[in-house]
């Protein structure tokens, strides 16, 4: 992959995926600036970038600021575009923030590139609740939208927004749905979203992992190095502008069987059973697995990281950095 001397801009680079994304890429000799509001409680957190705080510029801003963003497209070749609202709970406690954050901050960057950088490359990282429940398994990029959230709502939005953009204004742009991601720099102040990582924090605690309803649900994950592989083989790919790709780890487990595993692995904690809390149940889509077969074809990615190394990676970095997680 080429990005050296590249100038790149990451919105929500100091949260999960846009940190491990600014490591990749400055390593890889590229020009990388970040946005990030660091809005408490949604995964922004400076110890992510503390590998590249050196080489990087961080803007602490919201990408709903026009003025802000109107500067920070310029110039630019790529842009990723992962900020947004993630907590599916709280778009339910609070879902006018929700279409806030990730709606108009979606068209307010738009409108930058129109304005200010029409030859940037946008890659947008949606979720796989934009489909809702799955009709068939595994679930491809054709399969009917039916989300049951805001959140998946708000994301789906998005996504028709860069389309359009792509479609009438000709700024190149790509939209991912990406499957549960897990891995390193992932926050663990709470269960609200990520709940890979939240069981790892339980068992690494000595903790029961609470399993929802009977834990036969099937999901599939994928870990972050993968993910951050798939988004930036997309970004240089022609062919991928215009459209919308599944980024999945293509191997089905139930929450019980993860749970477990992780207990095993972890050499400690334990499992337990509860009832679905309201909020919870009435999120719930169901089982999930991603067809992966779409991104495969173009530009042969498929995940490297079996399960059980990914959660022994996670472990041993939490095993170092805790203290800047655990609260």
């Amino acid at each position: 992959m080429d990005f050296k001397g590249k100038k790149v801009l990451i919105t929500g680079g100091a949260g999960f995926l846009g940190s491990n994304l600014a490591i990749k890429l400055t390593g890889l000799g590229a020009d990388v600036s970040i946005v990030d509001n660091m809005l408490a409680g949604h995964g922004g957190n400076l110890f992510n970038i503390e590998p590249v705080k050196d080489k990087i510029r961080l803007d602490i801003a919201d990408i709903r600021n026009k003025e802000i963003m109107e500067d920070a497209v310029r110039d630019k070749d790529y842009i990723f575009h992962l900020a947004g609202q993630v907590n599916h709970v709280e778009s339910i406690r609070n879902p006018l923030e929700d279409l806030d954050i990730n709606c108009r901050g979606t068209l307010v960057l738009l409108e930058a590139c129109r304005k200010n950088n029409m030859d940037a490359k946008i890659v947008f990282t949606g979720t796989r609740g934009q489909y809702g429940p799955s009709t068939k398994l595994p679930v491809s990029e054709d399969h009917p939208t039916n989300p049951k959230g805001i959140y998946a709502i708000t994301n789906l939005a998005a996504e028709k927004m860069i389309l359009v953009y792509d479609d009438v204004h000709k700024i190149k742009g790509v939209c991912l749905r990406i499957t549960n991601t897990y891995g390193p720099r992932h926050q663990m102040m709470h269960d609200e979203f990520g709940v890979f990582n939240w069981f790892i924090r339980k068992a690494m605690n000595n903790e029961a992992i609470e399993v929802f309803g009977d834990g036969r649900i099937i999901r599939d994950y994928v870990y972050v190095d993968d993910t951050i592989e798939a988004i930036l083989a997309l970004s240089q790919e022609p062919k991928a502008f215009g459209d919308i790709f599944n980024i999945g780890g293509g191997t089905p487990i139930n929450f019980i069987d993860l749970a477990q595993k992780i207990v095993k692995i972890a050499a400690q904690g334990s499992v337990k059973f509860r009832d679905f809390t309201v909020e919870r149940k009435s999120l719930e889509p169901g089982d999930y697995v991603a067809d992966i077969s779409k991104i495969k074809n173009l530009i042969g990615w498929q995940p490297k990281t079996g399960l059980d190394s990914g959660i022994r990676q996670t472990m041993q970095y939490y095993s170092k950095f805790k203290k800047h997680y655990w609260q």
